[in-house]
């Protein structure tokens, strides 16, 4: 896997810290040029935007941030409002905030935001997210699956996300929820991609040379299906239990690093 990186990534796994230490929001911060980041603040994967978006508004001020624009967007005919790419397309820092996932890629997908965002990326603006926020970052996001049950097919819903990243599956809120086996649902049906799953108050910030470094209070779990030599997926039902044998695993706390392209972690 080459892995295609144009900007810089910040993806959070949810319950960051907002009050105390609130290293994860001061590193995006200082990505996206510290004083004088220009900063958007996109809601729209929350069904109560004004709260939240006034909330990370009021959190970045009290960090230093002087420029911060908060869009609200609730409809596709919104999205297609050239204001909107317009400030995206002048910002320095972008974050996503938590909600649902499918609200994002449904009301911006294919629209002139969503492109602004792309082209964005491409230029080097650093994107974060949080929560649903982080899951949408990747080409392929799981929308919908059983913590609580071993890994099946038909716990895990799967669909397309914002294609920031390729290659990689996230998961959030990962070890709080007991997601592991969701992950390995996602990676047994899919075993050319990495599955990342993020912990709360954990992030991992990726760069354009396709490495990523973490930050955070918790762990970042990786697995990696590229070596599994037996699985059940295709002849399983839907309800029954998957296999899966020899698979890799990786479990990353801050200071770590690992490449994309070559799968490995780099202590």
């Amino acid at each position: 896997m080459e892995e295609k990186v144009q900007g810089t990534l910040v993806i959070i796994g949810g319950a960051e810290d907002k009050k105390g230490k609130q290293e994860i929001l001061k590193k995006f911060i200082d990505l996206s040029g510290n004083e004088d980041a220009r900063l958007v603040v996109m809601t729209a994967a929350t069904e109560e935007p004004e709260t939240v978006g006034e909330n990370y508004r009021r959190i970045f001020k009290d960090l230093g941030v002087k420029d911060i624009a908060v869009l609200n967007i609730n409809s596709r005919q919104e999205a297609n409002e050239q204001y909107y790419a317009d400030t995206i397309k002048s910002s320095t820092g972008i974050f996503f905030t938590g909600g649902d996932q499918l609200r994002i890629t449904s009301l911006l997908g294919g629209t002139s935001t969503y492109w602004a965002l792309i082209d964005a990326y491409q230029q080097g603006i650093v994107i974060a997210g949080t929560s649903a926020g982080a899951s949408v970052m990747s080409e392929t996001m799981i929308v919908e699956g059983d913590s609580e049950e071993a890994p099946k097919k038909n716990t895990l819903k799967m669909a397309p996300g914002m294609g920031f990243i390729k290659g990689v599956v996230v998961d959030q809120h990962f070890a709080q929820r007991g997601r592991i086996g969701r992950l390995l649902s996602a990676v047994a049906q899919n075993p050319d991609i990495l599955g990342i799953g993020i912990d709360e108050d954990t992030a991992i910030v990726v760069n354009s040379d396709a490495k990523f470094e973490v930050y955070g209070s918790q762990t970042v779990t990786i697995v990696d299906g590229w070596l599994v030599n037996h699985s059940n997926v295709s002849e399983s039902s839907p309800s029954e239990a998957l296999a899966l044998t020899n698979i890799t695993l990786h479990v990353l706390p801050a200071g770590y690093s690992f490449d994309l392209n070559h799968r490995v972690p780099i202590s």
